[in-house]
């Protein structure tokens, strides 16, 4: 039998009762992979050898009766910004093809713990800069809904290998959106945590302040499975917040009735597609027959989130990629003569155009003169955008609203308008400038079979009921049986 579309928790379940073997379940993941990738475009690299040896080692344990670890015998693929000892970490740039890493990232090392099999590394935009995965050095992974459309970004070879029945689970990352867009544009569920829920040590950085990592899976149950696993303070990362509960589990299944969501006005206005709004407007009359109330609130600084988001991100990112000088790791021209000319000859040719306009940009507004001007208005606007949520959770026990404000567009139609791509992030980037937990789930397909996304968004710390009525949502509404069909 094909298990490439199984449930986490349905492979655990034929594990434990010996119906199948892990090397049975992995053979079949890579055989799904030679099969459909080449179409997809979803991995960078595969760890086929490895991956065999642990699944066999991981068969005998089980025939020893020694199941352990959440994630027992489950493949697994992980975006390629995350440090894999061993395997090729890339961040899908030009700067780092070769690059591979003698230690291991928190999360990896969390993951190997709970005994889960790593498949592969997947694509994503470069440096995770972009909302397409169209500015990958490598490759451009395509929607498994519809292959003129883009996954998304810049996690969207994480979000399509999970639609594309390839992996149960990946690892995304979150700066502006990058887990929760794609997870919309590919119909799949995807979850950016607290900021300081999971640790960020091994993750490439792109902007501190703001970076988070995250699962993405095919229903809610599996996503609070993955995520109970990678979770937990880490002295290895200052930012890791500790001694928080990593229970996210033991509440999904119970009722939603008297809950108070609010449904903010400028979720729902100007910019937002009339399909997308009618898909959520519908997702709430579901969670209104579920016993909730749904009320409309306001969050006026909302239009502000993606002119302060870039500006915050791009200094961050300006600072964080310095490192990158063609002279201690990564890409190293040989056509420079003098060190002046080995740091702009690297960096000019390592580097694709987006990673070096964020750049540009953040350099700018860092400058003397430009400080005050940019930097410290974007983070005081900053300040004002969790105000607004503060005001909100105060009496409100979720935020909802559309994860973005169109369904996934054309490959190639906005690549050459940054403006334009950036906007699409106007309902995500206000999360992480907040610092909160956000989840994207699949609420309807729009007419031309793209999915449409529903983002819910918690109080910090609070992803257990985010999966609570998400998971209610999906009793009612579930997209998983399109999968089949891909």
């Amino acid at each position: 039998m094909s298990i490439r579309y199984e449930s986490i928790e349905n492979l655990q379940k034929l594990i434990k009762e010996n119906k199948i073997k892990p090397s049975e379940i992995v053979k079949d993941i890579y055989d799904a992979i030679e099969e459909t990738d080449p179409q997809i475009k979803s991995f960078l690299a595969l760890d086929k050898e490895n991956a065999l040896k642990k699944a066999e080692e991981l068969d005998q344990k089980q025939a020893a009766g020694e199941i352990e670890g959440k994630l027992f015998g489950i493949p697994m693929g992980i975006k390629d910004n995350i440090i894999t000892e061993g395997l090729e970490t890339t961040c899908a740039s030009k700067m780092l093809e070769g690059f591979v890493p003698i230690y291991e990232s928190t999360v990896m090392k969390k993951l190997h713990a709970e005994n889960g099999v790593l498949i592969g590394k997947v694509n994503l935009d470069e440096f995770a800069m972009g909302g397409s995965t169209e500015t990958s050095y490598f490759k451009k992974t395509v929607n498994p809904f519809d292959h003129k459309a883009v996954p998304g970004g810049s996690s969207g070879g994480s979000a399509a290998a999970v639609a594309a029945g390839l992996v149960p689970f990946t690892l995304g990352t979150d700066t502006g959106g990058s887990i929760r867009q794609p997870a919309a544009y590919c119909g799949v569920v995807g979850l950016k945590p607290t900021y300081g829920r999971v640790s960020r040590f091994g993750l490439v950085a792109f902007a501190s302040s703001l970076d988070q990592i995250g699962p993405l899976t095919r229903n809610v149950k599996d996503n609070a499975i993955v995520l109970e696993a990678i979770v937990g303070e880490d002295e290895l990362d200052s930012t890791s917040a500790p001694n928080v509960s990593n229970d996210f589990t033991s509440d999904i299944g119970k009722d939603i009735s008297g809950m108070k969501i609010a449904l903010p006005k400028e979720y729902i206005g100007e910019g937002v597609d009339e399909e997308v709004k009618a898909s959520v407007l519908k997702a709430v009359e579901t969670l209104k027959s579920l016993g909730a109330t749904v009320e409309e609130v306001s969050l006026p600084r909302t239009p502000y989130g993606i002119p302060s988001y870039y500006v915050i991100a791009s200094a961050e990112a300006s600072s964080n990629l310095a490192r990158f000088d063609g002279i201690r790791y990564g890409y190293h021209s040989k056509d420079a003569s003098n060190l002046e000319e080995l740091y702009k000859m690297s960096r000019s040719e390592g580097f694709g155009e987006e990673v070096k306009r964020r750049i540009f940009l953040g350099t700018y507004v860092l400058s003397s003169g430009y400080y005050d001007a940019y930097y410290k208005k974007a983070q005081k606007v900053r300040t004002l955008i969790k105000n607004d949520f503060e005001n909100v959770f105060d009496n409100y026990d979720v935020v909802i609203g559309p994860t973005t404000p169109t369904v996934a567009f054309d490959i190639g139609s906005e690549i050459d308008d940054p403006l334009t791509m950036y906007a699409n992030d106007l309902l995500t980037t206000p999360v992480n400038l907040a610092g909160l937990p956000g989840i994207s789930i699949p609420c309807g397909l729009a007419e031309n079979g793209r999915p449409i996304g529903l983002q819910l968004i918690g109080k910090p710390f609070d992803e257990k009921t985010l999966y609570r009525v998400a998971y209610q949502f999906e009793t009612q509404f579930n997209l998983h049986d399109h999968y089949h069909k891909l």
